[in-house]
């Protein structure tokens, strides 16, 4: 506890609405909150030392469940769909007053200021009110650290107010169910109730930066990971869950910006968060050896379980989710550049997982392609949990983060696609998917060909090689690649069947259309030209 800056906080806390009951734990070191978890019984140690908890009935984001007050600020400006759903201001207020009240009878709360955003010029201050030690924990790790001198006048910008336990009345309350994370810009709040899975606190303030960056500060926010080379050359890289973005960005040989959330300036590309929200399913130390040794001392591991007798984890046990996480400060990677702000993009990576097999391995996009694939934010993959499926099924989230993105879809791409030409960045597609066939039939590529192609495209190894129209999708594929045989660069003869994927390829080509109309009214033309040929 710190007693200089407590009693400053603690009068400004009470400006927000809570009750002067509770004891505040005011920006505890992760060894405290840890013993704390550890006291109220909420969490247990691994074999390593890190904090393993439960996040109860839900064990990732709930996006029916996101709204956004519809008022004077948003009414006009967000892209109200199935993602931004809107609530009426008097929701959010009855709703606020009743967490408050809540949280106010709990013998202790949490709080915890930070920021988010590592370029000073765009930083966004935050205080982080939360029902338990463990959450506050995940706020230490995710979002940037003041220092103490910071902290003597800090002043925060936006609120996020969490509290697992307290649950809304529909009937009364306006939400969908029980559970709720609202976003109020007028209020500068966000609040959660209801859920304890903590990614909801990372994702609300990456959606009001989505918000507040391209609008305000000219600034393209991107969910994407980053790396910088020995040269300064950045690279981004753009994906689902499942593609290979923490992975592929994990490279030995250059500097990690960040795996998830970040700003595009003027000059620069730069960090939103101060840590890592990784998957552990299947994790294993040969393929991601950086997170997995981040699962140390004040790491915070969700919803895994033990090999039985034992406190080690079983990376492998699905039993709770799938999506089983850990969260870690930056600084927890080797490599990790400090602070995370690197220059401008040479190279951007959109990694897909195409289980449908039809997708080069690596491509080279015009810009009109690049956003054309950018709003598409294509994937496909096999839910491999589901009993009984086999067929590779398409996921489209517009600019790879549909559920983050309050603007037009369109804003994104054109700021994209502006700044790509400024700079003459190169844009290359790459899938990490099936080869040789759709899933079931062909091989899934190999990681060691995957990094051998985006190390050519980093190197300039791809300038001046012999390039292809794909007669479909249109993107341009090298004919030849260092370290990658050239039979597997050209998708189509790596099939048996020739013909089957053809007709594959054009069943693919047709789900994109159809999955792009819904964007056409806000889109410029060389964007939909560069639509698949059906």
């Amino acid at each position: 506890m710190r007693t200089l800056t407590i009693k400053v906080n603690l009068k400004k806390l009470l400006s927000v609405g809570l009750s002067e009951h509770p004891a505040i734990h005011y920006q505890l070191s992760p060894e405290e909150l840890t013993e704390q978890t550890l006291l109220r019984h909420q969490g247990e140690l691994n074999d390593t030392g890190a904090l393993c908890i439960k996040t109860g009935e839900f064990t990732g984001r709930s996006p029916q469940d996101k709204f956004i007050v519809k008022d004077a600020i948003t009414a006009n400006t967000v892209h109200w769909n199935n993602f931004n759903i809107p609530i009426e201001e008097k929701y959010f207020l009855q709703l606020r007053a009743k967490v408050l009240d809540y949280l106010g009878s709990k013998d202790e709360i949490w709080v915890r200021d930070a920021y988010a955003c590592a370029d000073p010029a765009y930083r966004l201050n935050i205080r982080v009110v939360n029902e338990a030690p463990q959450n506050n924990l995940f706020a230490y790790n995710m979002f940037l650290r003041p220092d103490m001198q910071e902290l003597e006048t800090f002043e925060p910008e936006w609120h996020i107010i969490q509290a697992p336990g307290f649950k809304a009345d529909p009937t009364v309350d306006g939400t969908r169910q029980h559970n709720f994370a609202i976003v109020s810009f007028t209020h500068k709040t966000i609040l959660i109730g209801g859920t304890g899975y903590t990614g909801e606190m990372k994702k609300g303030i990456f959606t009001i930066l989505n918000y507040i960056l391209p609008q305000e500060k000219n600034v393209l926010s991107m969910h994407c990971s980053a790396n910088m080379g020995e040269a300064g050359d950045v690279a981004v890289f753009f994906g689902l869950s499942g593609t290979g973005k923490t992975t592929l960005s994990a490279d030995p040989n250059r500097k990690l910006i960040g795996d998830d959330e970040h700003g595009w300036t003027a000059n620069s590309v730069f960090n939103f968060e101060g840590g890592c929200y990784a998957k552990t399913i299947d994790l294993s130390e040969e393929k991601e050896p950086e997170i997995f040794q981040a699962i140390r001392p004040d790491a915070l591991v969700e919803n895994i379980g033990f090999e039985e007798g034992t406190k080690q984890i079983d990376f492998s046990d699905r039993s709770i989710t799938e999506n089983t996480r850990v969260s870690y400060p930056l600084h927890f990677i080797s490599n990790a550049l400090e602070p995370s702000i690197g220059g401008l993009p040479k190279n951007i990576f959109f990694l897909t997982c195409d289980a449908y097999g039809v997708l080069p391995p690596i491509s080279k996009l015009s810009p009109g392609q690049a956003m054309y694939q950018f709003i598409s934010g294509y994937t496909a993959r096999v839910a491999g949990t589901e009993a009984g499926v086999t067929e590779p099924k398409s996921t489209f989230s517009a600019c790879f983060g549909a559920p983050f993105l309050p603007l037009h879809p369109g804003k994104y791409a054109a700021m994209l696609g502006k700044k790509m030409k400024e700079h003459k960045v190169n844009v290359w597609m790459i899938n990490t998917g099936w080869s040789g066939g759709s899933y079931g039939t062909g091989c899934r590529m190999k990681l060691s060909y995957t990094r051998a192609m985006i190390t050519a495209a980093l190197e300039g190894k791809l300038d001046h090689v012999a390039y292809q129209a794909h007669p479909v999708f249109g993107v341009q594929v090298p004919q030849t690649c260092p370290g990658v045989p050239e039979n597997i660069l050209n998708p189509r003869s790596t099939w048996s069947d020739p013909t089957a994927y053809d007709a594959t390829a054009k069943s693919l080509a047709t789900q994109f259309v159809k999955n792009f109309e819904k964007y056409a009214a806000g889109v410029e033309e060389e964007i939909l030209a560069a639509a698949p040929i059906v």
